[in-house]
């Protein structure tokens, strides 16, 4: 049930751009999980502007490899505190599975063979 288009997961890009950004001061991040959480919002923004859909400026790569760099991210972030060796309950882990589970299921809500962002 693919019911996210091109434009609101653009929206949603934002969303998280924001969320990443904000989160060290937020959560309570300090050292490599606050930089994780800055280098996450650099590269959300990056994707957004290279895309190839509405919210895209350079449109240079398909919406289909930008849910798939999601999808790598989302992987990322549910290991991330195992490898990291964020104890448990500790806001860096808590905020990452969390950030996992929230971009895993936009990807799965998410139509990235969408015929609007083919002709954004």
């Amino acid at each position: 049930m693919r019911v996210i288009g091109p434009r609101i997961h653009g929206y949603i890009d934002v969303a998280m751009i924001l969320i990443f950004a904000l989160a060290p001061f937020v959560v309570g991040l300090g050292g490599p999980p606050a930089l994780i959480s800055w280098g996450l919002a650099v590269v959300y923004l990056l994707l957004i502007l290279a895309t190839r859909y509405p919210m895209g400026v350079a449109k240079q790569i398909p919406f289909f490899v930008h849910g798939l760099v999601e999808l790598v991210i989302a992987v990322f972030l549910a290991v991330l505190p195992r490898t990291g060796g964020y104890a448990p309950g500790s806001p860096a882990r808590r905020f990452y599975w969390t950030m996992a589970i929230v971009i895993g299921v936009v990807w799965l809500l998410t139509d990235y063979r969408g015929g609007e962002a083919e002709t954004a």
